[in-house]
């Protein structure tokens, strides 16, 4: 009883119009986005985002109003990110109740009990996944190779585990798009000339200890960043705008080398040493 009246109170409060991404996520484009502008096209057809992320791309569109009316697709290979994505799409009202019920506190104990859940139901799934983001170290996402997540907790002193204005702004975000759990190469059966794709893989990375790419448990090595590049390939055969993100690594550059390559600055905050953080420079690769 009342949690149903806090749940009504909230929607009297005011609404949030512009949705920002509901989880932390390694990568991340939000602080880059003012770097990005310059090299965002002034047209496009359809939108589509193989590596979703956290979204701040997409959300970063949606914002500013430059995907009204467009078809809209979202790609990830990561299962439990896709179903927060479909949940809140779905019924984000049946998530927040969740979310908000007595289980999910900012606790060691509770956080390495839900760790080690396996949830069948999707709403409970969703909210496991949103509690550990929320609670976890640093906002990783990263499983070993059994797909286990294995991220310690965060000791965060008040996490707001549950931002409930805004998984309802993501819900009506995501009214029409298309949400789909699968590989990259997916984007080329719904791709035609003119539609927009921005990819922002699992980087290479800068040395043999930076490799944070465990967003799956199949990993993503340099035969997958040579397939991707493949695909972008592709793409600009179709005369689609493709922009892809990356590390600065000579393999990386090699293997654009006959497209534009950018460059912007971004914060590295995933590092076991604080020596290791800072600002870092990343590659934007653009066919136009």
């Amino acid at each position: 009883m009342m949690l149903t009246v806090l749940l009504e109170a909230e929607k009297k409060e005011k609404v949030i119009t512009k949705p920002e991404p509901f989880l932390k996520w390694a990568g991340g484009k939000s602080q880059l986005l003012k770097q990005f502008e310059p090299f965002l096209p002034s047209k496009f057809n359809n939108y589509i985002e193989p590596f979703v992320g956290a979204g701040s791309v997409f959300f970063y569109l949606y914002n500013t109003g430059r995907l009204k009316g467009k078809k809209i697709i979202l790609i990830d290979s990561n299962e439990e990110l896709i179903n927060c994505f479909l949940v809140i799409k779905e019924n984000v009202e049946r998530l927040i109740s969740i979310l908000k019920g007595p289980r999910y506190v900012n606790k060691k104990e509770v956080y390495y009990r839900i760790r080690e859940e396996e949830p069948k139901d999707k709403f409970e799934r969703a909210a496991r996944t949103i509690y550990l983001n929320k609670t976890c170290f640093n906002g990783l996402y990263r499983v070993n190779s059994k797909g286990k997540f294995n991220v310690p907790f965060g000791k965060y002193k008040a996490p707001l585990i549950c931002n409930s204005r805004n998984l309802r702004a993501v819900s009506i975000a995501l009214k029409n798009v298309k949400i789909l759990c699968d590989d990259f190469e997916k984007c080329l059966e719904y791709t035609t000339k003119g539609d927009f794709i921005y990819f922002d893989p699992p980087y290479q990375p800068l040395s043999k200890t930076s490799n944070f790419t465990g967003y799956t448990k199949n990993g993503f090595g340099e035969a997958e960043q040579r397939r991707l590049y493949c695909a972008f390939r592709e793409l600009d055969k179709r005369g689609c705008k493709v922009i892809l993100s990356n590390s600065n690594t000579d393999f990386i550059k090699k293997l654009y080398r006959k497209y534009r390559i950018e460059r912007v600055k971004a914060n590295r905050a995933i590092n076991c040493k604080a020596e290791g953080r800072g600002k870092i420079e990343e590659l934007v690769i653009l066919n136009y």
